[in-house]
C-alpha cells in the first residue's frame, strides 16, 4: 500500500464503511477487506485512530480493523502475515499517546495492546512494560488513566497464557513488579478516602476508578504470579483458596470463624448486607468442598497438607455448630422476602422466571444459600438429616392459612427437603408422604395457601426422579390437571416444570408409562396452550413451549389430533417474536419435535415451516447466529418425514452453499440434509443443484480432516447408490482423487474404505463410466490401461481388511466378480486375489440352513415390510421408508453373492475351456478352493 494519499483513501472508505445506507456501505466494506493483507494498511489504521480530530465512529472503526487484523495476521506463520519492519513501528506507535479522550475508544485501544503483548511481550517489546510504569506513575490524570486501563488489558491477558514458559515469564514479571502495584493500589485508596472526606466528588469518583483498576492488576498478580504465594506474605489475599488451597491453610479456622459467627450468631444482626453474606456464604462453601481438604479413601495415601486442612475443619464443624447453620439456613436464609412477596402479587411471572441457575449462586442470596446448604448436607449428611426430619415433624398436618410465619417456614422446609431429595433417598418414604400429606395440601384452594401449594408441587418435581411408584403417576396427572386451573399464575407455571421431569426421556426417566398419561393428553395439552398464549414475558413463553416440546416428544404421534390449535397460534407467535432470538430458538425446537410427532402430515405445514427454515439457515442475515443450529435441525427432520418432494422444499437449499463453504460444526448436519435430499428425489435435486454441490465438496476435500474428508464422500457414495449413472457423471471432478487414493494406497484405513466403496459401486452399476475413468487415468499417468487396472486389483485385494462394513465388503466382491468373464491377461493373473476376496466376503454373509444343510445369503432382502413395532419406539419416518425401499433394489440385497460367484465362475470357464480353467483355477490356495466348494453346493 502507498503510504502517499493511502490515509486519504482509507479514511474516505472508513466513513463510507459507517453509513446506514447498504449501497454506500458494502463496497467500502468490500475495499477495506481487499486492504487487509496489504502491506502499510495497519500503520495509516494507527494515524486515523490517533488523530482526535476525526469523527468518533470512524475512528472506532479503525480500532476494530486494527484488532482483527491482530488476530489473523500479526503471528510470523499466518497466511499474508505483517512484516517485523512494520510490526515494530505500530509497537512504538501504539505506547506513545496514553492520552485517549473517548472512554470506549480507549478500552479498546487497550485490549488492542493486550492482544499484540500476549504475542509479543516480553521478548519482541520488552520496552512495554516500563512505558506502561512510567506513565502510571505521571502526573496527568487522563495519560495515569489509560495508562493504568491499558497495564490492567496486559496483566489480565499475560495472566490467562497456560504453557508452563509462559506462566514462568508472568511470574518474573509478578515478582518485579508486585510492590508496585501494592502501592499504587494503597495510594489510590488513598486519594479516593481523602477525596471522599473532602467532599470532591468527581475527584473521588475517578480515584475509585482507578483503585479498582489497581486491584484488579494485583489480583491477576497475586493469583498467577507467584507458584508458593504462601512464602511472600505481601501476597496472602483471600482469592487464593480457589487457586491455591493449600496456601490458604492457615487462614482457613480464622475464615470459618469470622464467617460463621457473622451469618448464624447474634454478631452479624444489623451489620451484613447482602454482597457481605454471599461471599462469606461462598468462602465457608469452598472451604467445605474443596477436594484439596479432604483425605483419600485410604488415609495413608493422603497428602499432610489435606489431613491438617480437614483436622481443622473437623475441630471446627462440631455437632452444635452444624445443627445451628443447617437450622438457621432453613428457617432464616431460606424464607421468601416482603420483597419477593409482593413481586409475586404485582408481577407473578417475574417472580416465576426469577428462579435463577447456573452461575447466580456466585453473587445472589437465594441461590447461594440454597448451594452451600447442600454442599454441607452432603458433607454432613449424618449429621443434619435428623435435623431436617424434626423440623419436618414439626409440620405435621395442614397449616392455619392465617399463621403466615408459619408458612413462610413450611415453603423453607419443602425447599430443603426438596433440594436434598437424593441425600433423604433411605430417610423418606415419600410415596407416603405424598398419599398422607402433601396430595391433602394441594387440595386446599385458599389463595394464601397458593405458597404451599407451589412448595408442594416443586418439592414432587424434585423427588420423581430419585423416588416416585409409578402407580401413583394418574393420581399425579390428576392434580396436574386441577392445578393447571389454579387462579394462581405462579402455581400454574410450576405444573409446566414438574411436566417436564414427567416428560423426560424413557432414559432419564424409566418410570414415565405413555398409556397411564394419554386419558390426560388432551386436556393437559390444552391447558398448556392457554397458559402459552396468557402469558406474555419471552422466558416464560420459552418455559412452556420447552413443555410443550417434551410433550410431544413423549406422546410422539399420538399427539395428531390435539395441535391443530398450536399449528394455527405458532406462526403469530414467530411473527411477535422478531426480536427475542432465543424464544425463537425455542418455537424451532418445538416445530422440530410437532414434525416429528406429525410425520408424512407436515407438509399442510410447508407454507409457514419453509420461509422459517429459509430464515434461520441464512448466513446472510443477522438471526442465523442463533438460529443456524435448530434451524439445520427443522430442515432435516422436515426433508426426513416429507412424502415427496416439492418446488419449494427444493428452492429452500440455495441456501446450502453459503452454509458448506463455512466449513463450521455444523458440516455434519448440512451433509445429513444433502443425503435427505438424495433419498427424497435424487434426479430433481441433482439436476438442479449438482453443480454448486460438487463445487462446495470440492474446496470442502482440500482443507477438512480426514474425518471431515469421509464424511463428503459418503453423501458421494450415497449419490452413487441411488443414482449411479446421474451420480458418477455429477461427481466426476471428484473421481480422478479417489481413484489416485486407491493407487497409491490410502494410508488411512476408513478413507481407504470410503474409496472403495464408491470405486465399487461405479465398477458394479456403471461398468462404461469406469471403463472411461480407467482411460483418463492411464493417460494422466502414461500407463497402460490393463497395468493400471492390475494396480488397483491388486491394492484392492490387499486393503481388503481395511472395509468394516459388510455391506462394503460384499460390495467389493460383486464388483471385482463383474469383470468376469474376461480373456484379459492381466485380470486373469489377478484371478487368484478376486476368489480370495469372494470367499472372505462369503464368510461375512453366509448363514448355514441347518436343517437343509445349505448356505444362503442373509444380506439379501425380497419384500418391504412394515415393521412391527413395540410401544416404546418410533414409527419409521418417510426417509426410513425410502431408504428401505432403495435397499430392495441395491445389488448389494438383491443379488446372491453365492449365485453370482457360481454364474462368474461358470462363465469364466465357458470362455476358456475345462482345461484352461482348471489351470487357473490351481492358481487358487487349495483351502480357498475347498470353503468354495462348500459354499456352492447345492447350484
Amino acid at each position: 500500500m502507498d503510504m502517499d494519499g493511502a490515509s486519504s483513501v482509507v479514511l474516505q472508505a472508513l466513513t463510507q464503511a459507517t453509513s446506514q445506507d447498504t449501497a454506500v456501505l458494502k463496497p467500502a466494506e468490500e475495499q477495506l477487506r481487499q486492504w487487509e493483507t496489504q502491506p502499510g494498511f495497519y500503520s495509516v489504521l494507527l494515524n486515523i485512530l490517533n488523530n482526535h480530530m476525526l469523527d468518533v465512529n470512524v475512528r472506532w472503526l479503525a480500532v476494530l480493523y486494527f484488532k482483527n487484523g491482530i488476530d489473523r495476521y500479526w503471528r510470523r506463520v499466518a497466511p499474508h502475515a505483517l512484516s517485523e519492519e512494520e510490526k515494530t513501528s505500530l509497537r512504538a506507535g501504539l505506547i506513545t499517546n496514553f492520552n485517549e479522550p473517548v472512554n470506549q475508544i480507549a478500552t479498546q485501544i487497550a485490549v488492542l495492546i493486550a492482544k499484540v503483548a500476549r504475542l509479543d511481550c516480553p521478548r519482541q517489546w520488552p520496552e512495554l512494560i516500563p512505558i506502561l510504569l512510567e506513565s502510571v506513575k505521571g502526573q496527568d490524570g487522563l495519560r495515569q488513566h489509560r495508562a493504568l486501563l491499558t497495564f490492567h488489558h496486559v496483566t489480565k491477558t499475560l495472566a490467562s497464557k497456560r504453557l508452563a514458559q509462559d506462566r514462568r515469564l508472568f511470574q518474573d514479571l509478578a515478582s518485579g513488579i508486585y510492590s508496585f502495584a501494592c502501592s499504587l493500589w494503597s495510594h489510590h485508596t488513598d486519594c479516593f478516602l481523602q477525596q471522599i472526606y473532602a467532599r470532591e466528588e468527581a475527584a473521588a469518583l475517578g480515584s475509585l476508578e482507578r483503585t479498582l483498576l489497581s486491584l484488579k492488576v494485583l489480583r491477576k498478580l497475586t493469583v498467577f504470579g507467584f507458584q508458593e504465594p504462601q512464602q511472600n506474605m505481601e501476597v496472602m489475599l483471600l482469592d487464593f483458596l480457589e487457586y491455591h488451597p493449600c496456601a490458604f491453610i492457615p487462614l482457613i479456622q480464622r475464615s470459618l470463624e469470622f464467617a460463621v459467627s457473622y451469618l448464624f450468631t447474634p454478631a452479624g444482626e444489623g451489620v451484613t448486607f447482602e454482597r457481605f453474606i454471599v461471599q462469606c456464604m461462598n468462602l465457608i462453601k469452598i472451604i467445605v468442598k474443596n477436594d484439596a481438604y479432604k483425605p483419600s479413601k485410604n488415609i495413608d495415601d493422603s497428602k499432610p497438607e489435606s489431613l491438617e486442612a480437614h483436622k481443622i475443619k473437623t475441630a471446627f464443624f462440631t455437632h452444635p455448630t452444624l445443627t445451628e447453620i443447617g437450622r438457621r439456613l432453613v428457617s432464616h436464609y431460606f424464607l421468601l422476602t416482603k420483597e419477593e412477596l409482593a413481586m409475586w402479587e404485582e408481577d407473578p411471572e417475574s417472580f416465576a422466571v426469577e428462579e435463577t441457575g447456573g452461575d447466580s449462586w456466585k453473587y445472589s442470596l437465594r441461590p447461594c444459600a440454597e448451594v452451600l446448604f447442600l454442599d454441607i448436607f452432603h458433607n454432613y449428611n449424618q449429621t443434619l438429616i435428623p435435623v431436617l426430619l424434626d423440623m419436618v415433624q414439626n409440620l405435621q398436618g395442614l397449616t392455619n392459612v392465617e399463621d403466615s410465619a408459619q408458612l413462610l417456614m413450611k415453603d423453607s422446609v419443602y425447599n430443603a427437603v426438596g433440594l436434598a431429595a437424593y441425600e433423604l433417598f433411605d430417610n423418606v418414604d415419600f410415596d407416603q408422604w405424598f398419599k398422607n400429606q402433601l396430595l391433602g395440601e394441594l387440595q386446599v384452594s385458599h389463595h394464601r395457601y397458593k405458597l404451599i401449594r407451589r412448595r408442594v408441587i416443586w418439592l414432587i418435581g424434585q423427588w420423581i426422579s430419585v423416588k416416585f411408584k409409578s402407580d401413583l403417576r394418574p393420581l399425579l396427572y390428576e392434580v396436574i390437571l386441577s392445578l393447571m386451573q389454579d387462579p394462581d399464575l405462579v402455581v400454574r407455571q410450576l405444573q409446566t416444570f414438574v411436566l417436564i421431569l414427567n416428560s423426560r426421556s424413557p432414559v432419564d426417566d424409566f418410570e414415565f408409562r405413555t398409556e397411564q398419561f394419554l386419558p390426560y393428553l388432551e386436556s393437559i395439552f390444552g391447558l398448556l396452550f392457554q397458559l402459552l398464549q396468557q402469558v406474555t414475558e419471552c422466558d416464560t413463553k420459552m418455559q412452556v413451549l420447552h413443555v410443550i416440546s417434551c410433550v410431544i416428544e413423549r406422546v410422539n404421534i399420538q399427539i395428531r389430533p390435539y395441535v391443530g390449535c398450536l399449528v394455527q397460534y405458532l406462526p403469530l407467535l414467530w411473527k411477535q417474536s422478531e426480536e427475542h432470538n432465543m424464544l425463537r430458538c425455542a418455537i424451532l425446537t418445538t416445530l422440530i419435535h410437532l414434525v416429528q410427532g406429525l410425520g408424512s402430515e407436515c407438509k399442510n405445514l410447508y407454507s409457514f415451516l419453509l420461509p422459517v427454515i429459509q430464515l434461520s439457515t441464512d448466513v446472510t442475515l443477522p438471526p442465523h447466529v442463533y438460529l443456524l443450529e435448530d434451524g439445520l435441525e427443522l430442515w432435516l427432520v422436515t426433508l426426513e418425514n416429507s412424502p415427496a418432494i416439492t418446488p419449494e422444499l427444493l428452492r429452500i437449499f440455495q441456501n446450502m452453499s453459503a452454509l458448506l463453504d463455512l466449513s463450521s460444526e455444523n458440516l455434519r448436519t448440512c451433509f445429513q440434509i444433502v443425503n435427505a435430499y438424495l433419498y427424497l428425489s435424487a434426479t430433481d435435486f441433482l439436476q438442479n443443484y449438482a453443480e454448486s454441490l460438487c463445487r462446495s465438496f470440492c474446496n470442502l476435500l482440500k482443507d477438512v480432516t480426514n474425518e471431515g474428508q469421509v464424511q463428503v464422500l459418503k453423501v458421494v457414495e450415497i449419490a452413487l447408490k441411488v443414482s449411479p449413472v446421474l451420480g458418477a457423471h455429477i461427481f466426476q471432478p471428484l473421481l480422478p482423487a479417489v481413484f489416485r487414493g486407491i493407487v497409491d494406497g490410502e494410508r488411512y484405513p476408513v478413507v481407504m474404505s470410503t474409496y472403495l466403496g464408491i470405486m465399487g459401486r461405479i465398477l458394479l452399476q456403471n461398468s462404461s463410466f469406469f471403463s472411461s475413468l480407467l482411460t483418463q487415468m492411464a493417460s494422466e499417468c502414461s500407463q497402460k490401461m490393463d497395468q493400471l487396472l492390475g494396480s488397483v486389483i491388486e491394492m484392492w485385494v490387499d486393503r481388503m481388511d481395511n472395509i468394516t462394513q459388510p455391506e462394503r465388503r460384499k460390495l467389493s466382491s460383486l464388483a471385482l466378480l463383474s469383470l468376469l468373464p474376461s480373456d484379459n491377461s492381466v485380470i486373469q493373473d489377478k484371478f487368484c486375489g478376486i476368489i480370495n476376496i469372494s470367499v472372505e466376503a462369503l464368510h461375512d454373509v453366509m448363514t448355514e440352513d441347518t436343517e437343509t444343510a445349505t448356505f444362503k445369503d442373509c444380506m439379501l432382502m425380497s419384500h418391504f415390510e412394515e415393521p412391527k413395532l413395540s410401544e416404546d419406539e418410533e414409527p419409521p419416518t418417510e426417509q426410513d421408508k425410502r431408504k428401505k425401499l432403495l435397499a430392495l433394489e441395491d445389488p448389494v440385497h438383491s443379488v446372491s453373492l453365492q449365485q453370482f460367484v457360481y454364474e462368474k465362475l461358470k462363465a469364466q470357464q465357458a470362455m476358456m475351456g475345462d482345461q484352461s480353467f482348471g489351470v487357473l483355477m490351481e492358481t487358487v490356495d487349495t483351502e480357498l478352493v475347498r470353503q468354495l466348494q462348500e459354499f456352492l453346493k447345492g447350484l
